[in-house]
């Protein structure tokens, strides 16, 4: 499946904060190339030859292959952050927070699984301030959910004898998702992750 395709009807044009159209067209075609060969196993002109360009003319908007890596997960780290706040942020008690994160957090990495894999598995390609800049967003996905779950303890929702552990599982079987997840599949993106939000709850205990 190509990244257009795994884009729903929501939004017409995949990476559109992404301008101008040549700079999208090529940084479509990385994520394509990267998830199917490997950041290390692709080229620069493979990348310009699936968008349809030359090899120059990707050195105009992108002046190394890492640069395009980059941008790629940042975007894609930007946007799972997101979803991560907006869920934590949301009214309802902490099991209903918790869930929604999660929800919404496998929908994303089902939908757009192609993109996922490459945001979430390239990270050691990146170069090291690149790789700093990255590992900073985790961060802040992670302590995201760990402040949910540290607020559904206090609250009495949640039996966790260690957060900081239970979070990086929580985190690390939703991103799992981007790695297997087939749209022709027995379970559509909604069904998954609202699956994995009940499998969740009864990891930290949650009381029905």
């Amino acid at each position: 499946m190509s990244v257009a395709e795994e884009t729903p009807g929501g939004e017409d044009v995949p990476w559109g904060e992404v301008t101008p159209e040549a700079a999208r067209r090529l940084l479509v075609a990385a994520v394509e190339a990267f998830a199917e060969r490997g950041y290390h196993a692709t080229t620069t002109r493979d990348i310009a030859g699936r968008a349809g360009m030359s090899p120059a003319a990707l050195y105009i908007h992108y002046k190394t292959k890492e640069e395009l890596l980059h941008r790629i997960s940042r975007i894609g780290h930007d946007k799972a952050l997101e979803i991560l706040r907006v869920a934590a942020d949301g009214d309802g008690t902490a099991g209903e927070r918790l869930a929604d994160a999660v929800r919404s957090f496998v929908r994303w990495h089902a939908e757009r699984h192609t993109t996922a894999r490459v945001v979430q598995y390239e990270l050691d390609a990146l170069g090291p301030e690149h790789r700093t800049e990255i590992v900073a967003l985790r961060r802040e996905s992670d302590a995201v959910v760990r402040r949910i779950v540290n607020e559904g303890v206090a609250a009495g929702e949640f039996d966790v004898p260690d957060v900081a552990g239970t979070t990086v599982a929580v985190l690390s079987l939703c991103i799992d998702v981007s790695r297997w997840f087939n749209t022709e599949g027995r379970r559509t993106a909604d069904e998954v992750g609202a699956l994995y939000a009940d499998l969740v709850l009864r990891m930290v205990g949650a009381q029905k």
